[in-house]
């Protein structure tokens, strides 16, 4: 059986500033949007990412019910002077979507 991951309830917009990925995560149902807000922790997302905590910000938007998540110091200097494939960082936001719902012990 395939492990619930956030795609299963939210979609994500990508873009950047300079070195900073810009995330949006909203879900596709609003009732889903506290769930969101349980599970999407700077500690988490940065597990996810492989990155330091401390260069992980989430802001929830309750009356867009959508949360940002500002990942800094991502994206290889930016655009104009990264030489990664995606230098914008959009396959960032398939990433954050591929991220269990749970963590390994099942709890949010």
């Amino acid at each position: 059986m395939k492990t619930p991951c956030l795609g299963d309830i939210a979609h994500a917009r990508a873009g950047d500033k300079g070195d900073t990925s810009i995330l949006m995560i909203a879900p596709y149902d609003r009732a889903d949007y506290a769930a969101l807000c349980a599970r999407l922790s700077p500690t988490r997302i940065a597990a996810q990412f492989g990155t330091v905590e401390g260069r992980v910000s989430v802001r929830p938007s309750p009356g867009l019910s959508a949360l940002t998540i500002v990942l800094r110091a991502q994206l290889n200097g930016g655009v104009t002077r990264a030489t990664t494939i995606d230098p914008h960082g959009k396959s960032l936001s398939g990433c954050l979507l591929d991220m269990p719902l749970f963590d390994e012990a099942g709890a949010s």
